[in-house]
């Protein structure tokens, strides 16, 4: 039994194979693991209440023989809208212009979420996205570069204001990255907090009336028209910019995916019009929290460690195998065992760093980093064309520099080429470990939409799109920055469905899903609320008790292919 505290082992490379052999999954408990994904996910189309969520959110297409989601037709160019976007350390205020082309300009800023943000009274928290919100558009000047609506005198509205006669607020969707059951496109409950939040008196609350009332307490000329989830934004942003889109995926702080899904699967929905009419609706999976029973993934003591100290034990199991949120704290738990063992220490001469002793204090960024120093690439690969011939000493030099400075060692001797050689060997191992996982649940939505068949599967049926460019958009500093993290993925998909499939799957980095895919549901929330003030309907309602479905109007453009 291998403990955390500290490995009892006479050698490194001894303590590395048993590290090494917890973290490995053979390719049948991969396929198992997605077998137990594709249980659980229609548990969650089936009924409410259920770990994985399976959220829908929007009608997208309407009888229609295939379920991709083609490039949206932005008729009008220059339609330019707000996003906040709000899912982790920090949060976003976008300008996003969508020029109808597939592109999209923006303008941003971040601002920082305090400790006490995240953790206080939930109006506090929602309050700071006001602000932040005025703040964006006093500094940089509202849409059209023109005076703040907050800062108008006497209710005179700015150019976008002025430009837009029939409106009287600038439109803003919320890219909010937490589990909410959504009810409408402009109203969202909150499930739970995840990502290290737990603001009070927040769980039930309609996340948009929260922001709504803070909007309108501030006298604050923005109305939130649209709730999004940031797998929702890579779906539709991926789609806006590359034709055609059926899963968005984020591989970042946490992870979670929306595809699309035909509405005869979504039994929960009961008989309500949308259903009985058919078609496709986009789902948010919140497959962070997939098997919270642990009962397919292969957990270690370190898993076990960080679950224990989390603020959220026996929840999000998913996503502390592969999100970068967590790497880091199970690679601090792994080289601290190293640190710690016994008879004699096995890295460091038994030395430690500020930065290793504080729970949180190995960032997943460093993860990444020591890794670009042994591929040499990155910083790493500047001004050093021949790097990528280097020898493994002056690569594990480079890692050596990385650890020194980063977890914060005062004396460099303290630490060997042999015990950068060893982390880099502990990094390493959990991140493959996260990859081949998060090729699990990929390869298991792409099976749930007909698109493919597990391997070994006898089924003969013809597969949806069979020969056809299948779409996924995903976004997240792991999958963007983290070395090779899409080619192991691509590994253990190709394992998984097949060559063939996998061939045709492109994967590609849905540009700012969160921004560009938050401004194209504000757009088709504008599209609904300019309806209904035509004919006179309009009123910003939220909706209580159980959840209903309520079709989009003027939705087509999404469908459309001119």
């Amino acid at each position: 039994m291998v403990h955390t505290s500290a490995l009892c082992s006479q050698s490194q490379q001894d303590a590395l194979d048993s590290i090494r052999t917890q973290f490995t999954i053979s390719e049948d408990t991969l396929l198992d693991i997605a077998k137990t994904f594709l249980r659980e996910a229609a548990e969650g189309l089936a009924s409410y209440g259920q770990s994985m969520a399976m959220m829908y959110v929007l009608i997208v297409v309407a009888n229609q023989a295939h379920t991709n989601i083609p490039q949206p037709d932005v008729r009008k160019t220059g339609s330019t809208f707000l996003a906040l976007d709000l899912g982790g350390t920090n949060l976003r205020v976008c300008e996003v212009t969508l020029h109808g082309d597939k592109t999209f300009s923006l303008r941003q800023q971040k601002y920082k979420v305090s400790e006490a943000l995240k953790t206080g009274e939930v109006i506090a928290l929602f309050d700071y996205l006001a602000d932040s919100v005025d703040t964006f558009l006093t500094d940089s000047g509202s849409p059209s570069n023109a005076i703040p609506p907050s800062l108008a005198p006497n209710g005179s509205h700015d150019a976008f204001l002025r430009d837009n006669s029939d409106l009287s607020y600038i439109p803003l969707a919320l890219t909010f990255s937490f589990p909410v059951e959504q009810t409408a496109l402009d109203s969202g409950t909150l499930l739970t907090w995840t990502k290290g939040f737990s603001a009070k008196n927040a769980i039930g609350k309609d996340i948009v009336k929260l922001l709504q009332d803070a909007f309108d307490r501030k006298h604050i000329h923005v109305r939130c028209v649209a709730l999004v989830n940031d797998t929702v934004g890579a779906l539709l942003s991926r789609a806006y910019t590359s034709g055609g889109c059926i899963l968005g995926a984020i591989f970042g702080t946490g992870t979670n995916g929306a595809y699309v899904e035909e509405v005869a699967n979504i039994t929960k929905l009961g008989i309500v019009p949308e259903a009985v009419e058919g078609g496709y609706m986009i789902v948010n999976t919140e497959w962070g929290a997939f098997n919270n029973t642990r009962s397919a993934l292969p957990t270690t003591p370190y898993d076990n460690k960080l679950d224990r100290e989390s603020i959220n034990p026996r929840y999000q199991a998913f996503e502390k195998f592969i999100s970068g949120m967590y790497l880091g704290e199970v690679a601090r738990n792994v080289i601290l065992s190293f640190i710690d063992a016994s008879p004699k220490p096995l890295l460091f001469g038994g030395n430690s760093a500020p930065s290793l002793n504080k729970q949180w204090g190995l960032d997943t960024a460093i993860l990444s980093e020591i890794e670009e120093a042994w591929q040499g690439i990155g910083r790493f690969a500047s001004g050093q064309p021949s790097i990528a011939g280097a020898s493994d000493e002056e690569k594990l030099n480079h890692v050596r520099d990385v650890i020194v400075q980063r977890l914060g060692f005062t004396d460099p001797s303290q630490i060997s080429l042999a015990d950068a050689n060893v982390v880099r060997q502990i990094c390493g191992i959990v991140v493959t470990r996260a990859a081949r996982l998060s090729a699990c649940a990929v390869a298991a939505i792409l099976v749930q939409t007909g698109r493919a068949r597990c391997a070994g599967s006898v089924e003969i049926a013809l597969l949806v799109d069979e020969g056809k460019r299948i779409g996924v958009g995903v976004d997240g500093s792991l999958v963007e920055f983290y070395p090779r993290f899409e080619s192991m993925m691509r590994e253990t998909l190709r394992a998984l469905v097949g060559l063939e499939v996998e061939g045709r799957v492109d994967i590609g980095m849905a540009k700012d899903g969160s921004g560009a895919g938050a401004a194209l549901c504000a757009l088709v929330a504008h599209k609904q609320n300019m309806a209904k003030q035509a004919h006179g309907a309009y009123s910003h309602d939220s909706i209580t008790g159980p959840p209903q479905l309520r079709s989009v109007e003027n939705y087509a453009y999404l469908t459309s292919m001119s």
